[in-house]
């Protein structure tokens, strides 16, 4: 599943009952594209509306193509709010950058000593992942979502530093101390709907929109209206 332009207007060659429709789009591959050979999507356009807790209103046209053609099976509505959580990978880099390394820059200035660096900042983070799948293992219903990455490196760096090594008589548990402190500071059941805070960097390419992304950290709700029989420029309201 991939986000297409506004500027694509695929042809609807079979219109689904979730308002999603069926086309042929011609792929990337150089040799599929010089035989004419095209390949069978699903579209599913919306409009999507994202409201801030302080007021801020932005609504704009989300276009998906998707291999998932039977929309009985996968609703146009569940790949939409899929879709918007894609960006859950990020907090991968999020948690490298701002919680294992804490805002500093690797320090090497060689190309084999940044490879160094970022293999043991992965292997760092592998581990910590790997500690907290054994924490919802060892606790039926407890939902990978709830575990704290900042409360799990905290807890694991705690030991480290302490070092007290295994109680005597203790038998080997997949929930240990790091495992408890844990499960004392889940996070809440339902996932949170904020936006992190973006600010302009200095060395970005990018145009800087200032009055599209929040400065601070804000709740938001989010709203879907699919487009009706393929009428782009009414617009959410038309």
């Amino acid at each position: 599943m991939l986000r297409s332009t506004r500027k694509r207007r695929p042809t609807v060659r079979r219109p689904l009952p979730d308002g999603s429709y069926l086309t042929a789009v011609l792929p990337r591959r150089y040799r599929a594209r010089a035989s004419g050979q095209r390949v069978q999507v699903r579209v599913v356009e919306a409009w999507l509306t994202v409201v801030l807790a302080d007021g801020t209103r932005r609504t704009e046209l989300w276009r998906l193509l998707t291999n998932l053609l039977d929309a009985d099976s996968h609703p146009a509505n569940d790949l939409l709010r899929l879709y918007h959580r894609r960006w859950q990978a990020e907090t991968c880099y999020f948690s490298l950058k701002s919680t294992i390394l804490d805002g500093r820059v690797l320090r090497s200035r060689s190309v084999p000593g940044l490879e160094q660096e970022i293999f043991a900042l992965l292997t760092v983070y592998q581990a910590l992942v790997r500690m907290a799948g054994d924490v919802t293992t060892a606790t039926p219903g407890l939902s990978v979502q709830r575990v704290s990455f900042t409360v799990l490196f905290q807890a694991a760096a705690d030991q480290i530093i302490v070092a007290p090594g295994p109680a005597r008589g203790s038998t080997a548990s997949l929930i240990g101390a790091t495992g408890r402190a844990v499960l004392a500071n889940l996070l809440p059941g339902q996932r949170r709907q904020r936006l992190k805070a973006r600010y302009r960097k200095t060395s970005s390419k990018y145009q800087f929109q200032r009055d599209q992304h929040p400065r601070t950290a804000q709740k938001y709700t989010l709203d879907f209206k699919m487009v009706k029989d393929g009428d782009i420029d009414a617009g959410p309201d038309g």
